[in-house]
């Protein structure tokens, strides 16, 4: 008799013979006849039990409950018609048991595995093996498995091989601190988890693979979000030869496919900003296109107002930048008073406000603004009875991430999100460098290996700032979904680049000699780019967290409750490493409070 799955048994099986082994997720005893409901992956099925047709299975199910793995044996049959249930997918049909065994018995539960139980995320994150078993969490990773299955057939199709690249690698720190691992053989020294495939991909480029792909595992050592995780897993890619047009197509198209496994209609090919226009209009390189409400520069008619405060900042080489807030004038004073606390956090001192109301307008600032330049700013900013404007001055670099972000909290608290709209967008003209002013040094905006963008440059270093990368994001709704670049394939560009970036001959030659000895032996022009997987399946399944798509995710502080890492080892594999671990001094509250080592950001791919 061939094993069924639970959620798989229709009318079309009526009469047929079956065998289940499932867990059990309820049970119920009329009067005598015991029902229970099976679940296993493919869904749930009611099993009968009978005494007067079935007294041994009655037997041997009588004891069982919730949790308990069971086998059973019987006939599936038709429903009364006033017992089908058609929110089941099996809801007409059941099974009569005939033979049944208990398989494995379960003490009681920390908690129900029911979608409608409330449970604490740290029970949960312990006790993950069951929170796996609630039927919600259950479809996100059937779901992932689907979407993986569907990607690896998409880039065979395109002629791409899925190569692994090692997961114990040479440090070569950028961006986000290394995961290292001390080797027992060679004493003192130590491997490295991956970031990213980065430098092995380009290897293989040149090594003339041309299409390369891996669902790749990565690793960052970096202060944790609710939107990352200490290891999570990348679509990771490289071609040869490419334009930055046929990595665009071969994205569109692979998002084409999978986004309508879960109803999602995607139309390519994707809008197009710089990072610039994004920054200016959106104030985020990831903006959410899914509404308006975009900020507008009105920079010049300000600072030709008599208000002191435009003046000066204007004369600083500022801006004055504002968003219009629909229907804004009935706000509340005290709301909008939270205004300018929600941009204080984000480093501005304040807004201003600017509203019309029965034809006329106000300002927050009493005779700050003639009505003459009343009128002007209005007339650039378009504003409409009823509305009211947010006015930011300030360093351009300030300004308008602080309007950003006030957009898209005002978006959240007014529900203008639709929820059913979805904007692809690909962010491309990033800088190539950041400067740094704590380190007083120029970042990789991306990472040291991409390409800049030569057109018109007579020299790297005559203004490293001006620089631009040819590199690109793809964004989806203000989420990342990953990025990439063209990549530097030419030796002497990346030497250049190294310098600026203050790497020397002798620290390149060290971390890096093995790229630089590459790049000397025929590299083709090449690109990539990674996706995070974890992201496409959190934002496909509608999930809130990377952890609802996770299997064993990490806390914040990078601990997994389940299995109680990271944890103390023994001694003897310490001395095995040749390591010693410094005693643990407390710290103290001056010492707690004092500087960290900076990092840069977190490097993309």
């Amino acid at each position: 008799m061939k094993r069924r799955g639970a959620g798989t048994l229709s009318r079309a099986d009526i009469g047929t013979k079956v065998l289940l082994q499932a867990w059990v997720q309820r049970r119920r005893d009329h009067g005598g006849v015991l029902f229970l409901d099976l679940r296993d992956r493919s869904g749930v099925a009611q099993v009968v039990a009978k005494p007067d047709e079935s007294p041994a299975a009655l037997a041997a199910l009588d004891p069982v409950r919730s949790e308990w793995v069971v086998e059973v044996e019987g006939t599936v049959i038709a429903r009364e018609a006033e017992a089908v249930n058609p929110k089941m997918a099996t809801g007409e049909v059941e099974v009569l048991a005939e033979r049944a065994v208990v398989l494995s018995k379960a003490d009681p539960l920390p908690f129900a595995v029911d979608s409608r139980a409330d449970v604490a995320e740290e029970t949960r994150l312990k006790y993950r093996f069951l929170d796996l078993r609630r039927p919600e969490l259950a479809k996100n990773f059937i779901l992932r498995h689907e979407i993986t299955h569907a990607v690896r057939g998409y880039f065979h199709e395109q002629g791409f091989l899925d190569i692994e690249t090692p997961i114990l690698t040479k440090s070569t720190p950028e961006g986000a601190r290394d995961y290292l691992v001390p080797s027992r053989v060679h004493r003192g020294e130590f491997y490295a988890l991956p970031q990213s495939p980065q430098l092995f991909k380009q290897l293989l480029m040149i090594a003339g693979f041309e299409k390369y792909m891996q669902i790749a595992r990565c690793f960052r050592d970096e202060d944790l979000r609710a939107d990352r995780q200490p290891e999570f897993t990348q679509i990771d890619l490289e071609m040869s030869f490419p334009t930055e047009e046929d990595i665009f197509a071969l994205i569109e198209g692979l998002f084409a496919r999978i986004f309508p496994m879960v109803g999602i209609a995607v139309a390519t090919p994707f809008r197009r900003l710089t990072y610039d226009d994004a920054m200016a209009r959106y104030g985020s390189d990831k903006p959410d296109l899914r509404f308006g409400v975009e900020i507008r520069d009105i920079t010049a008619v300000a600072a030709a107002s008599s208000f002191k405060v435009f003046q000066k900042v204007s004369s600083e080489g500022g801006v004055v930048r504002a968003i219009v807030v629909p229907k804004g004038a009935s706000i509340s004073r005290s709301q909008t008073d939270l205004w300018s606390d929600f941009v204080k956090k984000q480093g501005l001192p304040g807004v201003l406000l600017l509203k019309r109301t029965n034809g006329e307008l106000t300002f927050s600032v009493k005779q700050g603004l003639l009505p003459e330049e009343l009128e002007a700013i209005s007339a650039a900013l378009g504003l409409q009875e009823g509305e009211i404007a947010v006015l930011a001055a300030g360093k351009p670099m300030t300004v308008s991430p602080a309007l950003g972000a006030l957009r898209l909290e005002l978006a959240r608290q007014y529900d203008w999100i639709p929820a059913d709209r979805y904007e692809f967008l690909w962010v491309t003209g990033f800088p190539l460098l950041e400067w740094g002013e704590q380190e007083q040094r120029w970042f990789s905006m991306h990472h040291p290996f991409t390409s800049p963008d030569l057109a018109g440059v007579e020299s790297l270093a005559a203004d490293p700032g001006a620089l631009r990368a040819r590199a690109y994001d793809v964004v989806l709704n203000g989420t990342e979904l990953g990025g990439g670049s063209i990549r530097i394939h030419d030796r002497e560009v990346q030497e250049q680049v190294f310098r600026l970036l203050g790497i020397g001959e002798e620290e390149a030659r060290e971390r890096f000699g093995f790229l630089l000895d590459a790049l000397r032996l025929g590299a083709p022009p090449h690109g990539g780019l990674a996706l995070g997987l974890d992201r496409i399946v959190m934002l496909m399944t509608g999930a809130l967290s990377l952890r609802d798509v996770i299997a064993f995710p990490k806390t914040a502080s990078a601990s997994c409750l389940l299995t109680a890492a990271p944890s103390a080892v023994d001694a003897r594999q310490l001395r095995e490493l040749g390591l010693l671990l410094a005693p643990t001094v407390p710290t103290s509250p001056s010492a707690a409070s004092g500087p960290t080592p900076p990092t840069s950001p977190a490097p993309k791919v």
